[in-house]
C-alpha cells in the first residue's frame, strides 16, 4: 500500500508500525494514522493547517453548507467505478476528511486513502472516521507533491480545493484511472465579494498545467445558501484566498454582516490519462 518516503521501497505493516526493507519506521499514531512527512524542506510537526484552523474549518463543515457538494462529487466518484472492483482512491489534500468520510459512505466498495501535509488535520480525519463508523478509509501525513503510494496505484485520485500537480498524479493513477478536480466557479461566493470589496470580482478559472491530461468531464454545480450568523460568515469568509487579501476596511465590513445569501458555486472536472 504505502511506500517508504526515504528509499521508496514497499513498506509493510509490523505490529503499530510501518517498516520497509531497508530498515526506515514509521509508527502507527494511537488514532490510527501515520505520519510520512519527511523533513527534507519542511517540519512534520507544524506543516499545513495548524490545530486552531483545523477546528475553525472543521466546525464550518460540519453545518454543511458544502453537503450539496459532497454528494455531487461523491455521484461522479461512484459512476466513474461503476464496472471497477476493488477500486484505492487517494483524497489528495484532504484536509480535516469533512469530504472523504462524506465519499467513502457514498462508495463504499472503494478504498480510500486520504493524504494531507497537516498532522493536525490528518489526526482529525481518524476522529471523523470513528464517529461515523467509517472502515474503508485510511490516512497519512503526506505531501501532495511526493505521494506515498507505488506508480499505478490508483483508480482514482480526487482534489477537493487542494494543491494539484501533473508529474505525481500522472504517476499514481492507472492507465484507466481519472483525476477529479474541484475548484471554485467564477460565481462562488459573489455576494460575499459584493459585501465587503468595492469592486468585487469574478474568479479566474485555474490553470494546472496538466500536459499528461485530457479534460473528459467538466461540470458547473452551483446552489444557493443562506449564512444565518456573523461566526458563520466569517468562518466562511476565512477558508478563502480572499481572507488574506482584504484590508482593515473591508474585514470590518465583513465582520458587520449578519446575514446573507450567497452562491456556491463549483466546477467539477474530470481528467484521463492521455
Amino acid at each position: 500500500m504505502y511506500i517508504c518516503p526515504v528509499c521508496k521501497n514497499k513498506l509493510e505493516r509490523q505490529d503499530n508500525s510501518w517498516r520497509c526493507p531497508e530498515g526506515h519506521c514509521f509508527d502507527i499514531a494511537r488514532k490510527g494514522y501515520v505520519n510520512l512527512l519527511t523533513t527534507v524542506g519542511r517540519n512534520p510537526k507544524n506543516s499545513g493547517d495548524n490545530a486552531e484552523m483545523v477546528k475553525a474549518r472543521t466546525e464550518f463543515l460540519n453545518r454543511d453548507y458544502y453537503l450539496p457538494l459532497a454528494e455531487k462529487t461523491g455521484e461522479i466518484l461512484a459512476e466513474e467505478l461503476r464496472d471497477t472492483s476493488d477500486p484505492a482512491i487517494i483524497d489528495s489534500g484532504c484536509g480535516e476528511g469533512y469530504y472523504t468520510v462524506k465519499y467513502a459512505a457514498m462508495v463504499p466498495k472503494a478504498r480510500f486513502f486520504g493524504i494531507d501535509i497537516s498532522k493536525n488535520a490528518i489526526s482529525h480525519c481518524m476522529t471523523r472516521v470513528h464517529q461515523k463508523g467509517i472502515k474503508n478509509c485510511s490516512f497519512a501525513v503526506a505531501s501532495s507533491f511526493e505521494l506515498p503510494f507505488e506508480d499505478g496505484f490508483a483508480d482514482i485520485i480526487v482534489c477537493t480545493f487542494a494543491p494539484v500537480t501533473d508529474r505525481e498524479y500522472a504517476a499514481k493513477l492507472k492507465q484507466t484511472g481519472s483525476l477529479i478536480v474541484v475548484s471554485p466557479s467564477p460565481g462562488h461566493l459573489f455576494e460575499l465579494k459584493a459585501a465587503v470589496y468595492d469592486e468585487p470580482y469574478l474568479n479566474r478559472p485555474n490553470d494546472y498545467g496538466l500536459e499528461s491530461f485530457y479534460l473528459a468531464d467538466e461540470q458547473v454545480f452551483e446552489y444557493k445558501k443562506k449564512l444565518e450568523s456573523s461566526e458563520d460568515i466569517c468562518s466562511l469568509f476565512s477558508m478563502t484566498p480572499y481572507f488574506y487579501k482584504t484590508s482593515a476596511k473591508g474585514m470590518e465590513r465583513l465582520r458587520a454582516l449578519q446575514s446573507i445569501e450567497v452562491t456556491c458555486g463549483f466546477v467539477i472536472q474530470t481528467y484521463k490519462l492521455k
